[in-house]
This record gives C-alpha cells, structure tokens and sequence, in this order.
C-alpha cells in the first residue's frame, strides 16, 4: 500500500513542502531516496523502537520511502515523525483518511518520545500557506508555532499520541497564543540599563544618536573605560521591535535553533557577541549544512564586536557588502541561498597594543609605528561604513563612586523613538529605506543638505582631514539624526560641527599616516577635546 505525508524543509529561513511517500510491499530491507542526508539515513532505528513502544510491529517486509521533491537535499532528524505515520499508514496499522490534512515533523528517541526540532515558525507558515488544518510537532515547539493564526498547533509529547489521535481514539487541544497580547507585554523588560552607568555622558549622547538614526559605532578607549558595558545596554535603548520585525527576526533564531523552548516571539531586540576567534563562514553563515550566521542573527539588533583589530582580516572585510545591502547571498557549488543581515554594527578597540595611549593617568608604551601598526588593521573601507567613531576616556573616582543615578534607558528610548518616527514619515514612499543611516546620495541631496554656514564647517573639515566621499555622506546622515533628536527639519551648522566631532579614528588614521608627528599631537589633541567638549542645549561648544 502507498501512503503519504505532508513535511517541510528550511530553505534560507523559509520552509518549502516535502512530500513523503512510503510503499510496504514484499521483501526486506530499508530504503530512503530523494537525496537524504545521514541523519534521515539513521531514522530507520528510531522508527523501528517508537512504533515498537507504540504497541505495534515494525513490518516485516520492505519499506521504501521517497522524499520529494527529489532534487532538494533532506537534512535532519525532523522527519522521523512523518517517516514513522507513513510506514504505520503503508502497513495500515493507522487510518489514512487525515493524512493529507496535517502536516508533521518531530524527531524520535528511542522510548517514542518526541524531541524538539529547528525551523517550526517556518513551517507552521507554510502549513498555513497550504492551507491545511493542523501541524502536529513536539511540545516544546508548540508555543514558537502558534504565533501562526488560523491554523491549529498540536503540541505532542510522544508518538503514542499521534497515532491515537489518527485513530481517532482521543483529541488533542491546540496550542492558542495571544501573539499581539504576549508580543506587547514583553517588550520593554531588558536586563541592563543606562541609569547604572556613572559619567560618559558624550558616549550616551553617540550611543543616542547612532540608535535615533540606525548608524554604526566604533568605540575607542583604553582597558576599563566601559566600552562593553555600555555596548550591551544599546538594546534598551533603540526603538521596539515591530511585529513584522519580530516575526523575521524569530525565523532566523528557529532556523538556527537559537530559540528557548516555550518562546513566542522574540520581543527584544538581538545582540550578539561573537569572539575574535570566529570563522568568515560562522559569521556570514552557509557551511556544508546553509544555516545563518552571526550577522543574520544580529538582524533587525546589535552586533557587537568587541577588540576589533583582534579579528582576522578576512573576518572583518566580508561584512563590507553586507553593511551596504543588508542581506547576504551565500553561494556553493551546490546551493545558493540569501538571509537578511541589517544589523547595527557596534565595535570597539583600544586605541594601542598597549592600550593606554591617551590615558590621562597611565602612561602608552608603544611607539609611533606599534600605534599606527596596531590600527592599520582595520582596513579604511571598514573604517568609512562606520558613521560614528568616537574616544572613551575612563571615569574618574568622584564620578565612579557618585550615587546619583545617571539618565535611565526609558528616557533615552523615548527620544530616539521620536526620531524614528520622523524618518518612518519621511522615507514612506521610498521602498527599503527606514533610518537615516540607509539614505543613498540622492537623498541626502534632497533631505540631508545643510545650510551655508554647515557647508563651509563641513568642507573645511574634509580638507583638513584629507576625508573620502564616504566621509562627507556619513557625516550628513549622522548631522540629519542630530537634527531630527532636535526636532529641526533643516540641517544646521551645530549639527555638521557634532557630526563632524564623531570622526575621531578617520582623523587620527590619516593624520598619523600621512602628516608629521608634531601635527599629529597636535590634531591628536584637538580630537579628544571636540569628542569630549560638553553639551550646552545639544550645541557643542567647539569652532574649527
């Protein structure tokens, strides 16, 4: 007898349908065709010990199954379940009258059990697609797949279960979420805050602009400055997830088995943290199994990458294409496939080998080369899709020891929402573009161009400091969020004079490099009062 059930297969981080067919006929043996990887290979005894455990006979007679399409490769445990329906249904041990009416997918322990498995929010989207009445999977998952409306999600915990309910001996109870209810109830709960953080009130200021506009950062500053610390309370502080976002963003994570059993959906934004000693494959994703990498699961949050000039060279610069498109296309001989990657880019460095160059109390043992050596590292093509650079400097006792909290994250967000708010209503009509940060040159002509004063401070800068072309776009998209926190709708000169301030490492690179050593300190010295000048009414009290 033929029989068939309904499963899925992850392709990017969409789910495309399986068709299993199984026929039982005379002889013996095993078989499984339509290009199976080692682990459906090995489901054979899996299946054999739940339906013993079940109550039943394995069939004493060869079982051959088919997965297709054929030409897609088959990976993973996840097909035990509709393997093991197929066979009882080809043995008719269990009706097949709603086969064709569920889908199905769980892996098998060896006591029938039912294990949890990766990729079932795509699924269960797709299951919705095909418009069929229900998805039968492991328990754990059930809460991830009920996200899914109108279609009903079975949570099972063994394969006992779903034979019966084939049977129609007993019925199961769907798993119902609330997903708009869950979604706004866990937003807004993060476990680091901003009013923990004594002082650096000019990193709070960039931390808000490059949240405000969606831009990258690069944090320089000496061992204990609080680089890291202050990075992983960015989260707190950018605007909510949307629920589309939200939905994309747990699609890469089930995709990748990154998400918690009984999770919805992820309601606060992801921030990853890759050591130095990360592969280009487990960055950007593909291997001999495609799954995302870290900059996928860093989308629509913060990837953080911390003591950057310590990642291989090879690491850094295949983030170059991603950080201009926000997706990334992944091509082998025998696959291709794209994930989104629109990521903010946090990083952060010492400003030596030593890390105390510029220190106010210890003192830099490294010479001019080691210095310049050290930085040379991070190539300039990096350097320019990084809108904001700036110094943190360490916080003296008084400030360390001060029981004044300092502004909290909720006050901060609410700014930044404000100005996201504003972008959202100025980019409505130009598809793929949400923040300041993704504005092309055109654009920036039309929304980004400041008055006549900003022009001169802007072009006196440039030559002074010897910047790309790059340069100048990055420094008119930061000074149009600077302006859009302060509610202007013109780009005035204040805000190019604060932008211009975040360029702390494209000064130091090119002045080191190409200028004397005395005009080095010099300029040098100048930076770090420009990035550490305070704030008067958002002005910065500083003139070239």
């Amino acid at each position: 007898m033929l029989a068939r059930t309904i499963a899925a297969a992850v392709q990017g981080i969409d789910a495309i349908r399986v068709e299993i067919e199984v026929t039982v006929d005379w002889g013996s043996g095993f078989l499984v065709i339509g290009l199976p990887d080692t682990a459906v290979k090995e489901s054979a005894e899996r299946v054999r010990c739940a339906i013993k455990q079940a109550g039943y006979k394995f069939p004493g007679k060869k079982v051959m199954v088919n997965m297709s399409p054929a030409d897609i490769k088959k990976e993973g445990s996840a097909y035990d379940l509709p393997l093991a329906i197929g066979i009882m249904a080809a043995d008719e041990k269990i009706s097949t009258e709603r086969l064709d009416r569920y889908m199905f997918m769980g892996e098998l322990s060896l006591d029938g059990s039912l294990r949890p498995v990766k990729g079932a929010l795509p699924m269960a989207i797709l299951a919705r697609e095909l418009k069929l009445d229900g998805f039968i999977l492991p328990r754990a998952n059930a809460m991830e797949a009920a996200v899914v409306n109108n279609l009903n999600i079975y949570g099972v915990d063994n394969f006992t279960q779903v034979v019966q309910f084939l049977n129609g001996d007993i019925s199961l109870e769907p798993t119902v979420v609330d997903t708009r209810a869950e979604f706004a109830k866990a937003q807004g709960v993060f476990p680091y805050d901003f009013a923990d953080v004594k002082g650096q009130e000019n990193v709070k200021r960039a931390f808000e602009v490059a949240c405000a506009g969606g831009h990258n950062i690069l944090l320089v500053g000496s061992p204990g400055s609080g680089k890291s610390m202050m990075a992983k309370r960015l989260p707190s502080i950018m605007p909510p997830l949307t629920l589309s976002e939200a939905l994309e963003t747990t699609k890469i994570h089930s995709v990748a088995g990154k998400l918690q059993q009984g999770t919805t959906l992820m309601t606060v934004r992801p921030f990853r943290s890759p050591h130095h000693t990360i592969s280009p494959v487990a960055l950007v994703g593909g291997g001999s199994f495609p799954m995302p990498g870290e900059i996928s699961l860093a989308h629509n949050g913060v990837l953080f990458l911390d003591e950057l000039p310590e990642f291989n060279r090879s690491v850094l610069e295949v983030m170059r294409q991603p950080l201009e498109d926000r997706i990334i296309s992944i091509s082998r001989a025998k696959y291709s496939t794209e994930y989104p990657a629109s990521f903010m880019l946090v990083a952060s460095m010492n400003p030596c080998p030593c890390g105390y160059y510029g220190h106010p109390k210890k003192k830099c043992v490294c010479n001019e080369y080691q210095r310049t050596h050290y930085m040379s590292k991070i190539s300039g093509p990096l350097l320019d899709r990084i809108d904001l650079q700036i110094e943190v400097q360490p916080v003296d006792f008084d400030q360390m020891s001060s029981k004044a909290p300092g502004e909290p994250s909720a006050a901060i967000r609410q700014r930044v929402i404000a100005a996201r708010m504003l972008q959202e209503r100025r980019f409505k009509d130009e598809p793929g573009i949400h923040c300041n940060a993704q504005m092309t040159p055109s654009l920036l002509h039309k929304y980004a161009e400041p008055n006549a004063a900003g022009l001169e401070k802007l072009k006196d800068a440039m030559e002074r400091m010897n910047m790309s072309a790059r340069a100048y776009d990055r420094i008119l998209k930061v000074a149009r969020t600077i302006a859009d926190l302060e509610g202007t709708a013109d780009v005035l000169d204040h805000h190019i004079m604060e932008a211009i301030a975040y360029c702390f490492v494209d000064g130091r690179v090119i002045i080191e490099t190409i200028h004397s050593n005395f005009r080095f300190r010099t300029m040098s010295v100048k930076f770090r009062i420009v990035i550490n000048t305070v704030f008067l009414k958002n002005h910065f009290l500083f003139n070239f």
